[in-house]
């Protein structure tokens, strides 16, 4: 049963698997987001503007505009809560 559970698991994460593809709106979906891209100083969380753009932003466009390690971020967003 738990080699089941473990691919199941495993599926999961590669569907929900966050990429420089994924907007900012889907990121926010994940409970620990706001903290981790805080922590990378991701300024879209204060700016006023983005939340008009929040659903069309991709994170590597992000990443790219404001000089932040993407490779980073992604490992920070992908890995599981502690």
């Amino acid at each position: 049963m738990n080699k089941i559970t473990n691919k199941i698991n495993k599926a999961r994460n590669k569907i929900n698997k966050i990429t420089k593809e994924t907007t900012l709106a889907e990121v926010m979906q994940k409970e620990s987001a706001k903290s981790i891209l805080a922590k990378h100083r991701v300024p879209c969380l204060t700016c006023p503007m983005a939340q008009f753009e929040i659903q069309d932003l991709k994170i590597g466009d992000v990443c790219k505009m404001y000089g932040i390690d993407l490779k980073k971020l992604l490992e920070d967003l992908n890995s599981p809560v502690k």
